[in-house]
Formats: structure tokens, sequence, C-alpha cells
């Protein structure tokens, strides 16, 4: 019952995504502003974990925004709007730290309480680990890795969202599981 009422939610936000979508095509720029609202929050926390700095996160969710509303015509209803603006942001996030490769210490995830003081420091010492080994793979497996399992999108997703074929995302994946791995391990994270 609570798998299906996900479904049901994720199909009426997709629903009255598209009809934003086509309330803004139609010239109701007050449509987008929805759409902005929405989204505003996942695209810069994705743009954020991507280049690492709250600015820089900041104006490339403005220029994702901008362009999405520029080639909102171009917009494929076959696929969910938050999947095609999310490939916009990933696309910039990955552009922009291209260009850039500065590597400042990922914002930490929101955190989950825990029964005691000990648990936390053990919990917050592995998220820091992981943060710090992801900051030193490229942007691309930063990317696939965060978009696999910090944002929990499909392969299909993935693939979209890269613009790459389902097996291609597998792949990289791995290489980028494994590349992750090896930097753990020369942390020295799987002798304690």
């Amino acid at each position: 019952m609570y798998v299906k009422s996900d479904r049901e939610d994720r199909d009426r936000i997709d629903a009255d995504d598209l009809s934003l979508v086509r309330r803004t095509i139609g010239g109701d720029r007050g449509a987008f502003g929805a759409l902005v609202d929405r989204y505003q929050k996942p695209i810069y926390n994705v743009a954020l974990r991507i280049v690492k700095n709250p600015e820089d996160a900041e104006d490339i969710a403005q220029t994702v925004f901008m362009k999405a509303y520029q080639k909102l015509d171009g917009f494929d209803e076959r696929y969910r709007f938050f999947s095609w603006i999310y490939r916009i942001a990933i696309n910039e996030s990955l552009n922009f730290s291209t260009r850039r490769r500065s590597f400042e210490a990922l914002e930490p995830s929101m955190q989950s309480t825990v029964d005691s003081p000990e648990e936390e420091t053990i919990k917050l010492d592995k998220e820091e680990r992981v943060g710090d080994a992801i900051l030193e793979l490229e942007p691309e497996d930063r990317a696939i890795v965060i978009l696999k399992h910090f944002q929990g999108f499909s392969y299909a997703e993935i693939g979209f969202i890269l613009n790459i074929p389902d097996k291609t995302v597998k792949s990289r994946l791995y290489t980028a599981r494994q590349r992750l791995k090896d930097v753990l391990t020369r942390m020295g994270y799987f002798n304690k």
C-alpha cells in the first residue's frame, strides 16, 4: 500500500508538472514560477554536491532554470520534467566543474538522529570519509555516484540525465564504484 501511494504521488506530480509546462509554453509565466519553486532546492543541491560551493551552486541553478525556460518548447512529454531539468543541472554542474576544478569540502548531508553520541560520531566519520573520497573522483564519476546513491535515480533515469545508454550507466557506475573503493582503501577506510 505504501509503495502504491508513493507511485500515485509521483504520477500526480508528473501530471501536474506536465500541466505547468504546457501552461508555460502557452505564455503563463506564473506556471514556470511554480516549477522553479518545486525544483529549486533539488537542482541547487545536485549542483552543490558536484561543484562544492554554495555561491557557484546558486549561479548554476539560475542558469539551469534560464536554459530550461528557453528550451521548454523542446521538452519531450514522454519523460518526466524532473528528469529533464535534472539532466540540464548535471550537465551545467559538470561543465562548471571541468572549467573550475576546485575541490572544496562537500556540505554535510541531512543527518538523521541516532541513539548515542558514539554512534553519531561513527556515522559522521563515515559520511565525512565517503564525502572526501567522492571529492577525489573525476566529475563524471562523482555525478553518476551521486545520481544513483544520493539521489536514488534508476539506471534509465541516469541514462536520460547523462544522455547515455542504460548499459553504459551500469558500466560507468561499476567503474566509479571501483574507483571510489580504491580511494577509500588508499585513505585507510577499510583498515579501521
